[in-house]
């Protein structure tokens, strides 16, 4: 059994920090290997070894405000991308290739019943949900990427457990993203429920820019609907012209984390820039994130300028934070507020891709004023991250051997 201590890296990006990085320092920065990196980050490639953690391993960590041991729980996980608990403490987990998976300790079932998921690069099965009110509904979302005229596009269907628990049942589509488009790019994905019988969800710009401008296509978007499907009636867009009603948000790239604050009930949502740029935002009712008209990121290779910075355009919501110039490639996102590290109540975790590390960030309402890296180069690709019921922080690595991990308090013994 491995047993290493070792500090985490500390440092500060708030937007003012970030905002000090100039336009020609993207141009100097080796700009076709940027090109090639971070095209890898997002596209959930299998880019490093992994996991330097095997499965019964511990390791031990000191950040600034927390000791704590991650330990693997299981591994052989291709290409893991969501998680969620039911009720009884069990974790559903998703795999890319259209795996759902039931974990009840060391035991994991595979769940049969998908419907036919697409799988190609960053598309196949995605995030997965379980109803605020599972004991009384039985319901379980997830989004997947369909075939649809013109390509694949992103769905959300929703499903009951089978009295055996091996196979899905009462099966629904309730969601499809129309057009599709022909490219296995930038899906979004990640779902959130409030409890209010709302359901919202992430769709990509499937590489295209544009469309995440363009409010009569849902790509690039935070997408609202009923738990049934259905449209609410104070949706945004509900009596405009032209536009979807299901559209909540709009100008977003790649959204790939999303969570809700449990003490304000504010949604919020990081997505992948391009050669930098990637942003983390609170999600607001018809806002416009900017994309492709403002951000900033830069055009991979060369670095050149993509339209204008957000904060130049007063029709555009800033964000509250963002990082470059290099990409960090975030995919998942938890606030921590459970009764196992009283140190990190009320901060942020998010998982970074091509960084490879978990990123905690303290809070000041809506201002980040404290950064620091955990885990770098120690576990690989971090896709998700979860608070889980019982107070632990979870993690997914993306590989194609990947695991899910726990982190724990060090007990000092």
């Amino acid at each position: 059994m491995s047993n290493i201590r070792m500090p985490a890296r500390k440092y500060r990006k708030g937007r003012q920090k970030i905002g000090e990085y100039t336009h020609t320092l993207f141009s100097s920065l080796m700009p076709i290997l940027f090109s090639t990196i971070i095209l890898l980050a997002g596209c959930g490639n299998d880019s490093s070894v992994g996991s330097t953690v095997a499965e019964g391993d511990t390791l031990r960590v000191d950040s600034t405000e927390e000791s704590f041991t991650v330990v693997q729980l299981t591994g052989g996980l291709e290409h893991p991308w969501g998680m969620d608990w039911l009720p009884d403490g069990r974790l559903l987990i998703t795999e890319r290739p259209g795996r759902l998976n039931l974990m009840e300790g060391a035991d994991v079932t595979e769940i049969s019943g998908l419907p036919d998921v697409q799988v190609q690069n960053q598309g196949g099965l995605l995030d997965v949900k379980v109803h605020p009110d599972y004991e009384e509904t039985g319901w379980i979302y997830f989004t997947w990427s369909a075939s649809v005229d013109g390509g694949t596009g992103t769905a959300l269907s929703r499903a009951r457990l089978s009295e055996s628990e091996d196979e899905l049942v009462d099966l629904e589509q309730i969601y499809l993203q129309e057009p599709g488009y022909n490219s296995d790019r930038h899906y979004g994905s990640r779902i959130v429920m409030p409890g209010d019988g709302t359901i919202y969800f992430t769709i990509g710009d499937r590489a295209q820019g544009s469309p995440a401008q363009d409010l009569g296509d849902p790509a690039g978007s935070v997408i609202r609907l009923n738990e049934d499907g259905s449209i609410p009636d104070d949706n945004p867009f509900v009596d405009r012209e032209g536009a979807l009603p299901e559209i909540w948000s709009y100008g977003h790239r790649n959204p790939q984390g999303m969570t809700i604050h449990p003490e304000t009930g504010e949604i919020w949502e990081h997505e992948h820039g391009p050669q930098g740029g990637d942003a983390l935002n609170i999600i607001r009712k018809g806002a416009n994130y900017g994309w492709p008209d403002a951000t900033y990121g830069r055009e991979y290779g060369s670095g050149a300028e993509i339209g204008i910075d957000p904060d130049e355009d007063p029709d555009v919501e800033d964000p509250i934070t963002w990082w470059g110039p290099t990409s960090i490639a975030p995919s998942g996102m938890t606030f921590y507020f459970g009764n196992q590290f009283p140190g990190w109540e009320g901060d942020l975790f998010i998982g970074a891709l091509l960084e490879e590390h978990l990123l905690r960030l303290e809070m000041n309402g809506e201002e980040v004023v404290h950064q620091e890296e955990l885990l770098r180069d120690e576990l690989g690709r971090i896709r998700d991250v979860r608070t889980g019921p019982d107070g632990y922080i979870y993690l997914l690595t993306d590989h194609s051997d990947g695991g899910l991990y726990r982190l724990e308090p060090e007990s000092g013994e």
